[in-house]
C-alpha cells in the first residue's frame, strides 16, 4: 500500500489552514510515519506534482490522501473516513 497526502499550497507559498490542521492531526494521532509521500497542489503551479493528481484523479479539493494498494487506487476527502477505512484496517 503507497499513501499520498496531498495538500494546497497558495501563490503565496502558504500552506491552507485545512491541510495544516490534517498534518497537525496526522502528527497527534500518529499515524504521520504511515505517509509514504506528500505533495503540494501548488495553485500557482498547474503542473505542480498535486495539482496533476487532483485533475487526474477528477478531485476539487485540498486536503485529500490517494491510497494505492496493488492495482487499486482510492481517494479520500475526509480525513476521519480514511483513517477509518485505510488507517484502522492496515493496522
Amino acid at each position: 500500500m503507497h499513501i499520498t497526502f496531498v495538500r494546497k499550497r497558495f501563490a503565496d507559498g502558504s500552506t491552507c489552514g485545512k491541510c495544516a490542521e490534517i498534518e497537525r492531526r496526522l502528527a497527534r494521532d500518529g499515524h504521520a510515519l504511515r505517509i509514504d509521500e506528500t505533495v503540494d497542489a501548488d495553485v500557482a503551479n498547474p503542473d505542480s506534482p498535486g495539482m496533476r493528481l487532483a485533475r487526474d484523479l477528477d478531485v476539487a479539493y485540498a486536503p485529500f490522501f490517494v491510497v494505492r494498494d496493488g492495482g487499486s487506487i482510492a481517494v479520500y476527502t475526509v480525513y476521519l473516513k480514511f483513517v477509518r477505512e485505510v488507517l484502522e484496517r492496515a493496522a
